[in-house]
């Protein structure tokens, strides 16, 4: 067989793809690692188009001897040299290189600094340590706008802590509790290095204003320490981020991690081992500013100060958007077939919402632009494959009981009577209300498509009410779009779903 490319290529929509990406590049030099990853910032969304890690442990007997780990410069020159040798071959529109604790703190940290920029012709901008509990503060801001509580992100250096509220940041810390740093002034003991946490947060009393709200986990010994909780809890949802815990049984599963020797915890699935010697010490930080803030519940993000740093580079008008439905437009622009009519679709289906919250209608409001974009998928697994995609994708700002609503929905949207497969145990994060409220939501999406087939401008011809007794679908009896037989099959399935009766009105 021959295959044949065709002879011209199509010019690119104007307005699905309106400009280049503009991409920046962030390098972050730790205390342990040195990292490299490129966003476009023509998105609100801080996804990384590259990521790349070198661990380098730069902050390696720091405590003792007040200087960098000589084998650690060595390996993060060599590192920071290609991190900057990629991303101008990237053709990113900046690099900004980030020093945290170790080089801030260091004697030689300044000479690194003159080496590193003379080398590769950069700036590097060494955070102070209250800068850097902002741009922490502010990542978790950039994914969950509406935070409130406290922000922790934990380093091999040192802990950055910072309050926040409604997207103000208010008070903050910085504290020379780094994993590598306890671990070396403790001499590995948990006895010791839980008395040297606890003499540091007594001298926090705003920590204590967490009381009952949420503390915020970042850093990549807590993202491993996350992995760990899934996995003992079976959780059925594997990301980790929004991933949240109620105080006490985090602060359960926290002392059995910490009293954890790293030979027990290699047999754990998923957790970087070059992570594993540090996260018994990572356990116990954690455990204890959970005992300092006393917040309801702890919530584990993946954005921190690099994302952060990424968010203050955004234009104000992009800083304003909604995460999570920023998301979902763009992978509807890519994805979709049609013009994108979300906006119909939620007027058109609101009457079936009529005491909503703003989370339920910012999560409906999801599911109507993620509606038609697993289109492309084999028919005979295009459900559960959108089920899927949904409970997994990278989407930023939306917790996991919502993400099971959005991805109960979407599958029911291309599968109205079939049941979710039991192995993927979702129905352990939704009651009985919050399942039934994602299948009217799968149903209303399911019979609008039907309806239109996907295409703009044809939904405001009818009207979907829900009367006390009755689902009431009025359909223009001149219009030869609405002529079909499938529409009173999908109708039936969401009348029923709801308890009402169907009755479908043709109007002249």
């Amino acid at each position: 067989m021959v295959l044949s490319l065709p002879q011209t290529v199509p010019p690119l929509d104007g307005e699905r793809w309106p400009q280049r990406r503009r991409l920046i590049a962030i390098v972050d030099i730790g205390s342990n690692s040195v990292r490299l990853v490129i966003y476009d910032a023509l998105l609100r969304t801080p996804l990384p188009i590259f990521n790349e890690k070198a661990v380098c442990a730069l902050g390696q007997g720091l405590e003792s001897s007040g200087r960098l780990n000589e084998a650690g410069m060595v390996l993060a020159t060599t590192a920071i040299g290609r991190f900057v040798r990629l991303a101008r071959a990237m053709q990113v529109e900046a690099v900004h290189i980030l020093a945290t604790a170790a080089v801030r703190e260091a004697a030689d940290g300044p000479a690194f600094v003159a080496t590193i920029e003379a080398a590769n012709d950069v700036t590097v901008q060494v955070l102070s340590g209250g800068e850097e509990a902002k741009l922490a503060a502010l990542g978790v801001l950039c994914a969950v706008p509406d935070a409130n509580g406290v922000v922790a992100d934990l380093g091999g250096g040192s802990l950055e802590l910072a309050a926040v509220s409604q997207g103000v940041l208010g008070k903050h810390a910085t504290l020379p509790l780094g994993v590598l740093r306890l671990s070396e002034k403790s001499g590995g003991s948990r006895g010791a290095a839980a008395d040297i946490v606890d003499r540091a947060l007594a001298d926090l009393k705003w920590l204590g204003k967490g009381r009952g709200r949420a503390l915020y986990a970042v850093g990549g010994a807590w993202r491993a320490i996350a992995r760990l909780c899934i996995a003992q809890t079976a959780h059925p949802i594997l990301v980790l981020d929004n991933f949240t815990l109620d105080r006490a049984e985090a602060e359960r599963l926290l002392d059995l991690v910490s009293r954890q020797s790293p030979k027990s915890i290699e047999k754990a699935p998923g957790v970087p081992k070059k992570r594993i010697p540090t996260l018994p010490m990572a356990a116990l930080v954690l455990e204890k500013v959970l005992q300092a803030a006393r917040p309801a519940r702890l919530v584990f993000s993946v954005y921190g100060m690099r994302e952060g740093k990424f968010f203050r580079q955004l234009p104000q008008h992009l800083r304003g958007e909604d995460p999570l439905i920023s998301s979902c437009q763009a992978l509807a622009v890519a994805a979709g077939r049609f013009n994108d009519h979300a906006d119909e679709i939620m007027s058109w289906m609101a009457p079936l919402f009529p005491d909503e919250t703003p989370a339920v209608r910012r999560v409906r409001h999801a599911a109507s632009l993620l509606g038609d974009v697993f289109w492309s998928e084999h028919p005979d697994y295009r459900a559960e494959q959108a089920f899927l995609r949904t409970l997994r994708l990278p989407f930023v700002g939306i917790g996991h009981q919502e993400r099971a609503v959005l991805a109960v929905a979407i599958y029911t949207r291309y599968r109205a009577d079939g049941d979710l497969p039991a192995s993927h145990g979702v129905h352990s994060l939704l009651n009985g209300e919050a399942y039934r409220m994602a299948r009217v939501m799968g149903l209303a999406l399911r019979l609008c498509h039907v309806l239109t087939g996907g295409a703009a401008g044809l939904l405001p011809l009818t009207r979907l009410t829900a009367e006390k007794k009755a689902l009431v679908l009025e359909l223009p009896d001149s219009e030869p779009a609405f002529r079909t037989d499938l529409v009173g099959r999908s109708f039936e399935r969401l009348a029923k779903e709801m308890g009402l009766a169907p009755v479908v009105r043709r109007i002249t």
